[in-house]
């Protein structure tokens, strides 16, 4: 097959966060079987108009901020030659179906939903909510791949017929991710894994931090990944009475970032928001547990203390209280690294692409049957 995905990047953008990385392991496995894969995002400096990564074919059109107003007009020009289209919806839709004449499968993470307020301003976010707010009358007879139950869900509630949706959960690549068996005790080392942006509420767990170095003087947060909301978390850490023990890493290499991942006792996630949760799955492949606010996504990927612990949202006195229990209790230390260990394998991204390609070619297959003329 010829498949054409768009999405608003490709991993090499520096704004590249989860589903940049979940589309190039599911669709360059796929075009490792032979099928055509050309993707088309956003330009971003420095990024060539042509790329070719992982066995992808990058188009790169059009500036960030108005991406989804060229995906119409590209497609009307050079669409005609795939046999089906991936619309990866992770920001503003890109509204394929009302456009689009062959078979177009949907990729939903997760949806903003009022969350998108936590982000950006009042102007802004009402745009995104909007948008989201046409998907069901857009989307309601695509075929959808959801990467968690919490998305199935919310697009349920929305209106999108519970028949049309099909779970594939993100994975990991166990090859990459895995423990370190000679891993030394140490300080208690934090983490927070991931794009850095306002939604995210990563200032609860600086605040928990500086609460917990009172009692806990060896405790150091790390702090890995980069994005637009970097510099005022920055300037928040300034603030604190511990910000000598807080270290912003910024973007690293993938290598970089296992080796960093394997230092740390335990990772927290402070989102108010995730589709899935994929940092928290490459955590627990590494041996290490997440603690992760209580919404929905992460109560997906973060089995509530079994392979790691969950709070409310914003509660940072009860993530505080978390963060002590798990320093404090060797056994449920103990007993979290091993079942995070066993949760994560049944995560892999070769399974998760062969479903994904078999939910394509039999949506595909539906199409060009429902397609036919009726005698």
């Amino acid at each position: 097959m010829k498949i054409l995905v768009f999405n608003w990047q490709d991993k090499k953008n520096p704004y590249a966060g989860g589903a940049e990385v979940h589309l190039h392991e599911i669709f360059g496995r796929i075009a490792k079987q032979g099928h055509s894969v050309t993707l088309v995002c956003s330009q971003f400096r420095g990024g060539a108009p042509r790329d070719y990564i992982d066995g992808i074919r990058i188009i790169r059109i059009g500036k960030r901020n108005v991406f989804n107003f060229a995906v119409p007009l590209w497609y009307l020009f050079f669409g005609a030659k795939y046999d089906v289209i991936i619309d990866d919806v992770n920001k503003i839709p890109f509204y394929t179906p009302l456009y689009v004449r062959k078979p177009v499968i949907a990729l939903f993470h997760h949806l903003f939903g009022k969350s998108i307020y936590l982000e950006t301003n009042p102007v802004a976010a009402s745009y995104v909510y909007a948008a989201e707010w046409l998907i069901p009358r857009v989307y309601k007879s695509v075929p959808i791949v959801a990467v968690s139950e919490s998305t199935k869900s919310e697009l349920v509630e929305q209106g999108i017929p519970e028949k049309n949706i099909k779970i594939i959960h993100n994975s990991v690549d166990h090859s990459r991710y895995s423990p370190d068996q000679n891993k030394k005790p140490n300080s208690f080392t934090i983490g927070f894994l991931g794009r850095i942006k306002k939604y995210k509420s990563i200032t609860h767990l600086l605040e928990a931090f500086d609460r917990i170095k009172v009692e806990i003087p060896d405790a150091k947060l790390v702090v890995i990944g980069d994005g637009d909301y970097l510099p005022q978390l920055k300037s928040a850490a300034k603030k604190l009475k511990y910000r000598n023990d807080i270290e912003f890493t910024g973007y690293v290499s993938g290598e970089e970032k296992v080796r960093r991942i394997r230092e740390m006792d335990v990772i927290v996630n402070t989102s108010s928001k995730e589709g899935w949760g994929l940092t928290v799955i490459e955590a627990n492949a590494c041996g290490v547990p997440v603690i992760g606010a209580d919404v929905p996504g992460l109560r997906d990927s973060i089995i509530d203390e079994e392979t790691g612990l969950l709070y409310h949202y914003g509660d940072i006195e009860a993530l505080t209280a978390l963060l002590f229990r798990y320093y404090g209790d060797k056994h449920l230390r103990e007993k979290l690294i091993q079942n995070a260990l066993t949760w994560a394998a049944k995560f892999n991204w070769d399974d998760a692409a062969e479903a994904f390609l078999k939910f394509i070619e039999d949506s595909v297959y539906d199409w060009k049957f429902q397609s036919k003329p009726q005698n």
